[in-house]
């Protein structure tokens, strides 16, 4: 018995060994991990999410009859159970796993609708989700259906002002100290501006998302142009690294993405008419077609973005009445959000989030309504000023500005495109003397 001892303690050994080497094997197999799955439905759209441990290796293919979406996850396990998520899309059925094409890998079947585009990218840790991996459906249909409707022409038309409430669905965006996201912020500030937009006559407003969901950067000004938006405003909540910084401030697009923008519009010929209407026509049958759209574009984008001054001016002006500011002249920058060549575009910065102070002022709804009080009379100021052609605001004989400190006759007349003789004229004026806060009567 003494000499099988020696044999049965390397056997032992031998067997220890091997389950080791099965189950560094089943670690290497499976290293990754599925935690969750979110489903973000827009009207047009649905973001899927996938919550990983690691960043996926990943590949995809589409199948038709009937129509889904199968992804393969390598080396990755599953924590999920598929049949418990929660789904408001109207373009994805579900999502399931189905039998894999090798041990180790987790294939995710996401059965669709209907036909969709879909877009697949990974994203890295940041607060509060960890890897991901991130999938865009586009409903085909709906595409085709925006393409097909036109909107009724009209002899007078509303003023159309689009409204974008900041990041949203899986991008909550900034977060203040005691977890408010920016998206729920931007969207609650948004409504409210829209909604006294809407009840003004001659006025409509349109939102580039209406709730709890992303809409791509360049999908926003796609809205705004296809809802042929006179104004761009997108709404926002700054932050910093430090809780010090707060007030609010308004952004407008940088002449060097403004250029840049213009370059690669002028890249897209089949877009010159959606940029430029029938001019776009035009000068696709012509020989200096290239020449001829750079100049028209370039005077729109200075056109817009001289619009998009004076409104940013305006807007900071009403918005100083009702909370501090952290930059008290428009600022200029690289927001894609603003890079629309032909329609005149402002961000707002409503307040550092990042402030404890001023998180809790966002989060007020009285708070709320005022910056969005300040964010409409900013932009009513100009249009009653400057409405554009054709529109019923237009067609109104008259026009009241009210004296503010520091304007002149001569200023206020060089503003409204009217002469002084005609100020005075209307108002019977005997002298240049104004008084502040005066009610002054603008000629057409």
């Amino acid at each position: 018995m003494a000499s099988i001892n020696p044999f049965l303690k390397r056997f032992a050994l031998f067997l220890s060994l091997v389950g080791t080497l099965l189950c560094s094997a089943q670690v290497l197999a499976a290293s990754n991990h599925l935690d969750g799955v979110r489903i973000w439905a827009a009207p047009d759209s649905t973001r899927v999410v996938f919550d990983l441990k690691k960043s996926p290796d990943y590949s995809y293919f589409t199948l038709k009859s009937p129509n889904r979406l199968v992804v393969d996850l390598a080396h990755t396990g599953n924590r999920v159970n598929l049949g418990k998520i929660t789904n408001n899309s109207k373009l994805v059925k579900r999502v399931r796993t189905s039998k894999p094409p090798r041990k180790g890998t987790l294939r995710l079947v996401i059965d669709l609708q209907r036909p969709a585009k879909a877009n697949l990218f990974a994203l890295a840790p940041t607060e509060p989700y960890g890897n991901r991996l991130v999938v865009d459906l586009e409903d085909s249909q709906a595409e085709a259906k925006n393409q097909v409707v036109t909107a009724p022409k009209q002899v007078k038309r509303d003023i159309i002002v689009a409204i974008d409430a900041g990041h949203g669905g899986d991008d909550p965006g900034s977060i203040g100290p005691s977890g408010m996201f920016e998206k729920k912020v931007t969207l609650q500030i948004a409504k409210r501006v829209a909604a006294k937009i809407n009840a003004t006559s001659g006025m409509k407003a349109v939102m580039t998302r209406s709730g709890d969901y992303f809409v791509n950067l360049n999908r926003r000004s796609e809205l705004a142009r296809k809802s042929k938006a006179d104004l761009l405003i997108s709404i926002h909540a700054d932050a910093f690294t430090s809780p010090r910084p707060r007030g609010a401030s308004v952004w407008v697009l940088s002449r060097r993405r403004a250029n840049s923008e213009i370059g690669r519009w002028l890249e897209k010929k089949e877009q010159h008419s959606d940029l430029l209407g029938g001019a776009g026509e035009i000068i696709q049958n012509t020989d200096n077609e290239q020449y001829l759209a750079m100049t028209l574009l370039d005077m729109s984008m200075d056109r817009s973005m001289a619009v998009s001054h004076t409104i940013a001016d305006d807007v900071l002006s009403d918005l100083g009445k009702v909370t501090r500011l952290h930059k008290h002249k428009p600022e200029s920058a690289s927001f894609a959000v603003l890079k629309s060549p032909d329609i005149p575009s402002i961000l707002v910065e409503t307040g550092f989030i990042s402030n404890p102070a001023e998180e809790r002022l966002l989060k007020s709804s009285q708070h709320q309504d005022k910056l969005a009080t300040a964010i409409y009379r900013g932009v009513m100021r100009y249009f009653e000023a400057f409405p554009p052609e054709n529109t019923l605001l237009a067609a109104r004989a008259h026009i009241k500005h009210k004296v503010r400190s520091g304007e002149s006759l001569s200023v206020i007349a060089h503003r409204y495109g009217v002469s002084v003789a005609r100020i005075k004229q209307a108002n019977k004026l005997k002298s240049d003397v104004l008084r502040v806060g005066q009610q002054l009567t603008i000629p057409r």
